[in-house]
């Protein structure tokens, strides 16, 4: 599993991380406070406090596509 965070700063940016994961067969998880959400889910996404860093959690061994598509999403 990777664990990585990331910033949504847009609305379109929320969409365009959307469409990446639903590519993907696997389960993505978005944590934020106390709440998870499914990454393919574009309104548990905006339900989010997208002002802050968003925990992502990958389940697959075998991401590493995904999460360089995510690139321009990951903070340090």
């Amino acid at each position: 599993m990777n664990t990585f965070n990331i910033l949504l700063s847009s609305i379109n940016d929320v969409k365009n991380f959307v469409n990446i994961v639903s590519k993907y067969d696997f389960d993505v998880d978005l944590t934020s406070g106390r709440y998870v959400v499914d990454a393919k889910s574009i309104m548990g996404i905006f339900s989010l406090d997208l002002s802050k860093p968003i925990k992502v959690d990958v389940h697959s061994e075998n991401a590493d596509a995904f999460v360089a598509e995510l690139k321009p999403y990951v903070q340090d």
